[in-house]
């Protein structure tokens, strides 16, 4: 029976009267000073409740959330020289409860589509740049594998790939089985099968991203409220206010990376797209051969058989980590559980038992993160339509490799009004985001 994975599709509601909190204390703000208050000694007499609206505070640019986009658009925003930004985040800074808490994100060329390899050259530019000012290593290269074993069909799975890096202008080696167990002897393969073998590809530091992003931008002078919840979104022409926990914010431009809980924020940006949520899982897995798999040693890869698998060297723990692509456990945004299923790690331990067997040991660790997808699973970046000043971003389930020059091409958006790159593929007017009866497709489009 096919089943239907619950929508994020929010219809507008009447909204309440709000009331704007006051800010926390712990923000260090420095309180309003009354200017009416007759001088001389102050009174100890209680003082009336204030009966006048609070006027909103101004900024030149909002962000809604401090991941691993939000805070590369932050940091992108300074450095464009825009003058007063707030980042609102409602957890922690640099916190482990959106997808960027883990350690690694795959990063490559190999894509399914031409307009995103295209994007790789500014794509590995930005992470350079961002080394270069943080200090901090964010991209380690491995090396990376497309692997395909033979279809019973004679279908050839890596085709797509291929030529999508061709048409992109990516550099690429075709591998035979006797290539590939020569080179990584470390896998065990049937005959017949194949491999698409980059030799810049490897593995993004996502929480160090996110570290990075935000330690150059609060450096730069933007301000950032963590433990804030956005509230609501007024947008009018020219310019958005920006309902939270801590009061009501101005702001002439406005970008959103609110991830998995963009659906929360649609129907005030006049959005009305299916916005899927399925919880993935990855898993660390012990062995007494790591020294087999290090990044030096192994690299990055993908394997499309049957089942769509996914794995790393050894890097962040003390073991090799291994997932399934769109295992499909679907959810909610308020029905997430953030709990790993001991089946599917089983399932990928039985994988690394039969492919890498070197690898296969006890479970390590188990983590889980939120996949947030349009029907067609492609990104979503632009502007919303009537309002050039409001950008969005949705990775749907495979940013992170792109999170920095994401972050930039926001940052063009809502000061310069364009952007140098080709991001006309991610448009909110395509027909999976303007047509409800759109076929959903979540394949493997990383």
């Amino acid at each position: 029976m096919t089943r239907t994975p619950p929508s994020a599709r929010c219809c507008r509601r009447t909204r309440r009267p709000h009331r704007p909190a006051d800010p926390p204390a712990a923000r260090g703000r420095r309180p309003v000073r009354n200017l009416r208050a007759p001088r001389g000694r102050p009174s100890t007499a209680p003082r009336p409740r204030a009966s006048v609206r609070r006027v909103a505070r101004t900024y030149s640019h909002v962000v809604i959330g401090a991941g691993a986009v939000g805070s590369a658009a932050a940091y992108w925003l300074a450095r464009a020289g825009a003058e007063r930004v707030l980042v609102v985040e409602q957890f922690d800074l640099v916190n482990s409860l959106g997808s960027s808490g883990d350690h690694s994100r795959i990063i490559r060329r190999s894509y399914h589509r031409p307009e995103y390899v295209r994007l790789t050259d500014a794509m590995f530019a930005a992470w350079d740049r961002v080394e270069q000012e943080s200090g901090l290593r964010v991209l380690t290269r491995t090396g990376g594998l497309d692997l395909a074993p033979p279809s019973p069909d004679g279908t050839d799975r890596l085709a797509v790939f291929r030529d999508a890096m061709a048409a992109g202008g990516a550099r690429f080696e075709d591998l035979s089985t006797a290539d590939l167990r020569a080179r990584y002897p470390q896998w065990r393969v049937p005959d017949g099968t194949t491999a698409l073998h980059q030799a810049d590809a490897g593995l993004i530091d996502i929480r160090r991203s996110v570290s990075a992003h935000t330690s150059l931008a609060l450096a730069a002078g933007v301000e950032f409220w963590p433990h804030t919840r956005v509230t609501g979104v007024d947008v009018r022409a020219g310019g958005v206010t920006v309902r939270t926990s801590a009061g009501d914010v101005d702001a002439g431009g406005l970008v959103v990376a609110a991830a998995s809980w963009l659906g929360d924020l649609m129907p005030d940006l006049g959005l009305d797209f299916r916005l899927t949520l399925s919880e993935e899982q990855v898993d660390y897995v012990a062995s007494s051969r790591l020294t087999d798999f290090t990044p030096e040693r192994f690299p990055i890869w993908v394997w499309h058989g049957d089942e769509v698998m996914y794995g790393f060297p050894v890097y962040g723990e003390a073991g090799v980590k291994i997932a399934r692509d769109m295992r499909g456990h679907f959810v909610t945004s308020e029905g997430r559980t953030h709990r790993p299923d001991p089946v599917t790690t089983e399932r990928s331990r039985e994988f690394l038992a039969r492919h890498l067997p070197a690898a296969a040991g006890p479970a390590l660790r188990s983590a889980v993160c939120v996949y947030d997808m349009p029907p067609d699973r492609e990104f979503v970046l632009d502007t919303v339509p009537g309002h050039p000043h409001v950008a969005v971003f949705n990775g749907a389930g495979h940013g992170g490799k792109f999170a920095s020059l994401v972050g930039s091409v926001l940052a063009d958006l809502v000061t310069a009004g364009s952007t140098a790159h080709d991001i006309a593929a991610f448009a909110l007017t395509r027909p999976a985001i303007t047509d409800p009866g759109y076929a959903a497709d979540f394949g493997l489009h990383a």
